[in-house]
């Protein structure tokens, strides 16, 4: 059997496993994988009824890093002056903008990106963008529930930060919401008919989102072997 962590198309089998009601024992045979293993990656992630492979996958690249060495700080190098950094955030948020993200979403991110520490609070943002508080509180929801920012308490304030692996976790988010699609076009399929124009154009959508998402789990899955 196959040493070392599961790999996110394998928590994703896990997951479709417990949703069909199989075994530990069934699951791990399919998988090629001990019983034990299996049960020891769904009592870690929210246990049979709560394990979520996104989530599963998220936790275990958490701990991958934090397991990892620490590798030497590279030499200082001279800080470029306020007046270029701030030009260059600003083409830089015109560009994400310019992609098909929101100007204030954009606006945020790229705040949070150009922080030394990653992290600001939503004062700090409020104050460097010069925009309300408001206006800072529904940019930062936005990108939280495409999984592109995360908060954490930092005494009574919270802080928003992005970590090195923002965009994996988008990537993942934007899978769910992709097998959401596919589930709900192809429900419709059904609903209407194979034989109706309608039935057929929600089916051909459903199998184009299957294996653009079977493309995207996979090329995760390339990137992650490549940078261990």
């Amino acid at each position: 059997m196959p040493s070392g962590r599961l790999t996110y198309p394998e928590r994703q089998r896990v997951a479709a496993g417990l949703a069909d009601g199989l075994s530990y024992a069934e699951i791990g045979r399919r998988l090629g994988r001990s019983k034990s293993t299996v049960v020891r990656e769904v009592a870690r992630n929210g246990g049979a009824h709560d394990y979520r492979a996104d989530r599963a996958e998220r936790a275990a690249r958490h701990r991958a890093r934090r397991r990892a060495p620490v590798a030497p700080a590279p030499p200082p190098r001279a800080a470029a002056d306020p007046r270029t950094r701030s030009d260059f955030e600003e083409r830089f948020a015109q560009m994400a903008a310019q992609t098909g993200m929101p100007s204030m979403m954009a606006r945020v991110l790229i705040c949070l990106f150009t922080a030394e520490s990653g992290s600001r609070t939503a004062t700090e943002l409020a104050a460097r963008l010069r925009v309300s508080p408001a206006s800072v509180s529904k940019a930062v929801a936005w990108l939280e529930e495409r999984g592109m920012l995360r908060r954490r308490r930092d005494g009574r304030r919270e802080r928003y930060l992005i970590d090195d692996d923002v965009w994996q976790r988008a990537w993942l988010a934007s899978m769910e919401g992709m097998a959401q699609w596919a589930g709900f076009t192809r429900q419709g399929a059904a609903l209407f008919g194979g034989d109706t124009l309608v039935g057929a154009r929600l089916l051909a959508t459903s199998r184009w989102l299957q294996h653009i998402r079977q493309d995207m789990i996979e090329a995760a899955e390339h990137w992650r072997r490549a940078s261990r």
